[in-house]
């Protein structure tokens, strides 16, 4: 007989769900605060977006030396973990971040957005898109309150980016700043998406690599937006079903997708992704 703690999910040692709703993210707790890295120079520091859902970032930027007086380009990242696990405070995304920030020579904002299942979709969009407008709002003199962006961020080179669920947002929140615009008229430069997290019914040569982490996708799926109708051609999770919006709403803009050979959400012979 199925009682209130009956596993319905894991993947270990990643996540494990229960029927009662409780959730336990085994590697999410490891975290490193924010700091001045002695490797690269980086600072970085933790700011609260929305206190009401508890959206936030983390800000890294560059040792700036001689140029402090010189604006650099933004680059606003999400994180992957198939919408239900992972963070921006992770030593995996904050090395990363550090690493990036000081090759990039960047003002980078890493959004901590709210996990499924407990928040399914749209949560994690909706809190991607607050943040992303925060980030705008400190633009052309705006009201935006971190000195960090006002006093750095070059605005006209702003870019996205993200790995796995934070590259499908990625994806997302360019659309939907290139269809609703976003605060004192900045625009969205480019976008970097980095084994990007989309799945279709029509299957693609790569999905046999590996057809338990290929299932194991669409299950996360299932709990991310359990609402979904249409399951993996959802216009949230497949770019290219009915409904999605177009690829034209991009405009020129770059598009950087980096895909591995071992990726089983790749398609052909591993030059792009499924979207």
């Amino acid at each position: 007989m199925a009682t209130e703690d009956e596993i319905i999910f894991e993947l270990l040692p990643l996540i494990r769900i229960y029927k009662s709703g409780r959730v336990e993210r085994y590697q999410d707790n490891e975290t490193v605060p924010a700091s001045v890295d002695p490797a690269t120079g980086v600072s970085s520091k933790d700011v609260v977006i929305a206190a009401d859902t508890g959206v936030s970032a983390r800000l890294y930027v560059p040792g700036l030396g001689s140029d402090s007086q010189r604006r650099i380009p933004v680059l606003v990242y999400y994180h992957g973990g198939a919408f239900c696990i992972g963070n921006p405070f992770m030593p995996i995304f904050h090395n990363y971040l550090n690493s990036l920030v000081a090759r990039a020579h960047v003002v980078a904002v890493s959004i901590n957005y709210r996990l499924a299942p407990e928040h399914p979709i749209p949560a994690a969009y909706d809190d991607s898109w607050k943040a992303l407008r925060w980030v705008a709002s400190h633009a052309n003199g705006g009201p935006g309150p971190d000195r960090w962006l006002a006093d750095h961020a070059d605005f006209d080179r702003l870019f996205l980016a993200g790995d796995s669920a934070g590259a499908n947002i990625a994806h997302h929140m360019a659309m939907r700043a290139g269809a609703e615009g976003l605060e004192r008229g900045v625009g969205v430069h480019g976008v970097v998406l980095v084994h990007p997290y989309f799945l279709g019914s029509e299957p693609v040569e790569s999905a046999a690599i590996n057809q338990e982490m290929t299932a194991g996708l669409e299950r996360f799926w299932e709990l991310a937006c359990p609402t979904a109708a249409a399951g993996v051609d959802d216009p949230m999770i497949n770019p290219l079903a009915d409904g999605a919006p177009s690829l034209a709403g991009m405009g020129r803009k770059r598009v950087l997708v980096c895909v591995a050979v071992e990726d089983v959400l790749r398609t052909g012979e591993g030059l792009t992704a499924t979207g």
